[in-house]
């Protein structure tokens, strides 16, 4: 629904969204911590997403576990939701899952509970798996559906990680969904604000469909004095869609 089912023809997607992205982007002698990215159908939030994925391939044999976070679209719970699968598979291959890393969430943290459910149908993760396949070399997988939470139960979990220099944290989002394009360029700019400032308090619910793990990153982030910079803020006017109605599209690196 999301992108080609054909290997070849969406690793030519991507690897195309990346290469126009590589030509904008400078020079960089670190890899980031975290990005965010958007979740949407390859042809409206594909050239968006690339623009955070670009800035990981200088750095593709440094990043060997990833910690992906997107929001529960189809079915409510409380807390964050792991996998019971051993491995995650696209069209690209497939992902191990870091199983104990998972565990040990799960063991550690009240809010963090297995619930294969949120995963079964679920896009906000799986859209970003051909990206990493394609940006990283091999690496392992912490994949978590968000539900209810607060940004504390979200930033704790990612504190756990956070020591690792190999790990990836890769936040799924998309921005205000349905408005006018002008609208929609309003809305998405004073949510871009707030991200660059470290305030999500000032994200409202209809600002960003992944309002609570994006929460979760700025808490931790302001804690830790991170720098977080836009790299692109788009909405499907500009790539693929009418301009009546959009879904809004930004793409964040944090350092």
């Amino acid at each position: 629904m999301f992108y080609p089912a054909d290997p070849e023809e969406l690793r030519r997607t991507v690897d195309g969204y990346l290469q126009a992205a590589l030509a904008r982007q400078d020079d960089l002698t670190e890899p980031p911590r975290a990005i965010i990215a958007p979740h949407a159908g390859y042809v409206y939030s594909g050239p968006v997403a690339a623009s955070a994925y670009a800035r990981l391939i200088p750095f593709r044999d440094r990043i060997r576990r990833v910690v992906l976070l997107g929001p529960s679209h189809r079915v409510p719970f409380r807390g964050l939701a792991t996998s019971s699968a051993t491995h995650f598979q696209t069209p690209l291959g497939v992902i191990p899952v870091d199983r104990a890393t998972v565990e040990a969430l799960e063991a550690r943290f009240p809010q963090v509970i297995r619930l294969d459910e949120a995963h079964a149908l679920e896009h906000s993760l799986e859209v970003h798996l051909p990206f990493l396949q394609e940006a990283l070399d091999s690496f392992v997988l912490v994949p978590l559906v968000v539900g209810e939470a607060t940004a504390r139960e979200v930033s704790e979990v990612l504190e756990s990680l956070w020591g690792d220099p190999h790990t990836l944290f890769v936040i799924s989002s998309d921005l205000s969904h349905y408005h006018d394009y002008e609208t929609a360029r309003r809305l998405d700019a004073a949510t871009a604000r707030a991200i660059e400032q470290r305030e999500p308090e000032a994200i409202g619910f209809e600002q960003a469909c992944g309002r609570i793990p994006v929460s979760g990153l700025l808490d931790l982030a302001r804690r830790h004095d991170l720098h977080v910079h836009t790299l692109d803020l788009r909405n499907s006017g500009d790539t693929a869609g009418p301009r009546d109605q959009v879904v809004g599209y930004g793409a964040w690196v944090v350092s």
